[in-house]
């Protein structure tokens, strides 16, 4: 089992399309993926689970991933995260 906390470095948070990224990410792993804010965990594999964790800006999460890809599926998770998603936090 592997765990990793990153912070939502986008302005707007863990939205519906960054929910949508992570879930077309952890979909293609065969280990189990969580995220945990506060006390509240949830399945990184599903979108309404992603979407209602409201991890807003800033907000701290930990990545708990276990299996036998689990490395390979937090790298990728970690990555989307510190690229913001992809979206352009400019203007």
């Amino acid at each position: 089992m592997i765990e990793k906390t990153v912070t939502v470095l986008n302005r707007a948070g863990v939205h519906a399309r960054p929910s949508a990224l992570i879930v077309n990410e952890t979909k293609n792993f065969k280990c189990s993926m969580y995220f945990e804010k506060g006390s509240e965990r949830i399945n990184a594999k599903s979108i309404m689970g992603v979407i209602t964790l409201g991890a807003g800006y800033g907000s701290r999460i930990t990545i708990i991933a276990d299996g036998e890809d689990e490395e390979e599926a937090v790298a990728i998770i970690v990555r989307l995260f510190e690229s913001k998603f992809e979206e352009d936090d400019e203007g």
